[in-house]
């Protein structure tokens, strides 16, 4: 799964930390998500969404993985 949350977060001028603060997680939790190397849980992407102000759709998407 891909996601625009770094664009979306920088959009709004928040740091990686203080989205961590409003969602209750570390900021190596939201580096991690940003650089694809976690999914969050479905309740971490709702918060995402939240404080982000923007549709679950338009931060996450799906691409199928070459093979």
């Amino acid at each position: 799964m891909k996601n625009n949350i770094r664009n979306v977060r920088k959009s709004m001028n928040l740091s990686q930390e203080e989205l961590a603060n409003k969602c209750g997680v570390t900021r190596q939790t939201i580096d991690a998500i940003e650089n694809n190397k976690y999914d969050p849980s479905l309740s971490l992407a709702f918060k995402l969404s939240i404080h982000l102000n923007t549709q679950l759709e338009k931060l996450f998407f799906y691409e199928e993985e070459n093979k």
